[in-house]
């Protein structure tokens, strides 16, 4: 094969070495234009290797995605002209299709359960929302479908994904170290932009764009960080509920490498919130780990647990400790009833509430300031800012579609909690589902204050998280028998030092 290759570049070297500086150029052009025509042309064999490597190892395109859907919202990351969501869906209807294509190695029966049948629900409304005409101006299915693309068939695509995909233990651990390689690279990023400085993307958002209005704030001398997030919230919201999961899989391993790793983890992802300036993430903090003093099945769990959380309550509600710092101060104003700031969601709210009693269906899926006209009776329901995923989807769903939305989502969680509660008989297994199932509830938390539960990368990181749960009766005998061949060798190195140790004394 060597020495074939090494007779083709001899004889056709000049063709060579003009693909691959024409690969290079692609390359070159990718990273500076973005995908124009040319390179999109030039990187027409690396989509082709791409594909081939995909069919036959499947868990490269799930990786794939997870790494994409984690960059999506950086401001120095390449992006796809359109959607920013297509990589998402591209790669995730592929990886079904493979799936499908080899369904005699699938997953498919794990995928039925109370969360498919939740997520059905959803989808079947949505999917009836396309007939909503309340704005009276026709039926626009284009905008519908964008709309819906994001509000339900995600999450559809995220479950059956995750469901399949994350097959067995080693995949399992696989997922979680990559989760936290992520996270901890997004509050670098955040350390990076607070001590190091802003590139040059982020630093024309902050100061010359849309984000000045919101992360610039005391006159320009507070500054709230979005690490590789859309904005703050997204981010601060995303590294608290991250950082309950975290700690739970830390204070719930056996294996020592996994426990110090998981607590490094979730540590750094609850300081990494507080440049973020996001209120709402200490109520998402304190909602996780609330739930798991529930799912613990343990007063030696419960019971510090519910100390530490009183007390940092306390320290944040009753005291002045850490008010020297800018973002502890912004942290702390979340409970004081009298801040402007925090109350402006409220009067923002009451205004939609005028307009919402005519409009039980909401005012559509998908309808918004670039297809309500201006005399129309909805439009400053289509252009408010609505600062809450629960009265996004309220706006636009109505009141029978916000109730549907929540009634699922119980479901959901239900669902889980349940299988955490009495299906899994492994501690640290059921410590895995537990840290999901808190991410989840912080998660929502956060999405009824901010906007963040259909962003990027929320979506995927945490609906695929409570989708985990779900599998996780399936993969529990195969987890106990991998987590005892990993204490075997704990307790091997832990006798061969010992045995060391004794040696150096004689």
């Amino acid at each position: 094969m060597q020495n074939s290759l090494a007779t083709y570049s001899k004889e056709n070297g000049g063709r060579v070495l003009l693909l691959f500086l024409l690969f290079l150029l692609a390359i070159y052009e990718f990273y500076s234009s973005g995908y124009t025509s040319f390179a999109i042309v030039c990187l027409i064999p690396l989509f082709v290797v791409v594909t081939i490597i995909s069919f036959k190892y499947r868990m490269f395109l799930f990786w794939l995605l997870f790494f994409l859907n984690y960059f999506n919202q950086m401001q120095d990351f390449p992006s796809l002209p359109g959607p920013r969501s297509l990589p998402n869906e591209i790669l995730e209807i592929l990886l079904l299709a493979i799936a499908l294509i080899d369904i005699k190695d699938s997953n498919f029966k794990r995928t039925g359960n109370i969360m498919l049948f939740a997520l059905l629900i959803w989808c079947g409304f949505c999917t009836l929302e396309m007939l909503n005409d309340t704005c009276g101006l026709g039926f626009n299915i284009g905008a519908w479908y964008t709309g819906a693309r994001m509000l339900a068939f995600q999450m559809l695509y995220i479950f059956l994904v995750f469901c399949i995909y994350i097959s067995n233990p080693k995949i399992l651990v696989q997922y979680l170290f990559f989760w936290g390689a992520l996270a901890l690279f997004a509050v670098f990023w955040a350390w990076k932009q607070q001590n190091i400085g802003l590139t040059t993307y982020e630093y024309g958002w902050l100061y010359y764009g849309p984000g000045g209005n919101t992360h610039l704030l005391q006159a320009g001398t507070l500054i709230r960080y979005w690490s590789i997030y859309s904005d703050a919230a997204n981010y601060g919201i995303a590294m608290a509920s991250t950082g309950v999961a975290f700690i739970i899989f830390g204070i719930t391993s056996k294996i020592k490498k996994f426990k110090y790793i998981f607590l490094f983890i979730g540590i750094l992802c609850i300081w990494g919130m507080f440049p973020s300036g996001t209120r709402t993430a200490i109520a998402c903090v304190g909602a996780g780990f609330i739930l798991y003093i529930f799912l613990s099945k343990s007063f030696k769990i419960a019971i510090p647990f519910t100390i530490l959380f009183a007390l940092g309550a306390f320290i944040l509600v009753f005291t002045n400790i850490g008010n020297g710092n800018q973002q502890i101060r912004r942290m702390r104003s979340a409970f004081d009833k009298t801040d402007a700031s925090a109350n402006v969601r409220s009067i923002n709210q009451e205004t939609m509430k005028k307009y919402m009693r005519d409009a039980p269906w909401g005012i559509g899926v998908g309808m918004g300031m670039d297809n309500v006209p201006a005399n129309n009776k909805y439009r400053r329901m289509a252009t408010i800012a609505p600062d809450s995923e629960y009265v996004f989807i309220w706006l636009h769903t109505g009141v029978i579609g916000i109730t549907i939305f929540i009634i699922t989502t119980i479901m959901i969680l239900l669902g889980a909690c349940r299988i955490v509660f009495f299906k899994l008989k492994s501690p640290s297994l059921r410590g895995i589902g537990a840290g999901m199932c808190c991410a989840f509830v912080s998660q929502q938390l956060g999405a009824y204050g901010n906007q963040v539960l259909m962003q990027f990368p929320n979506g995927l990181v945490f609906y695929g998280a409570i989708s985990v749960v779900y599998i996780l009766p399936y993969i529990e005998n195969e987890w106990i028998e991998y987590e005892a061949k990993l204490l075997a060798k704990q307790e091997e190195r832990k006798r061969i030092k010992l045995e060391k140790k004794l040696a150096s004394r004689v």
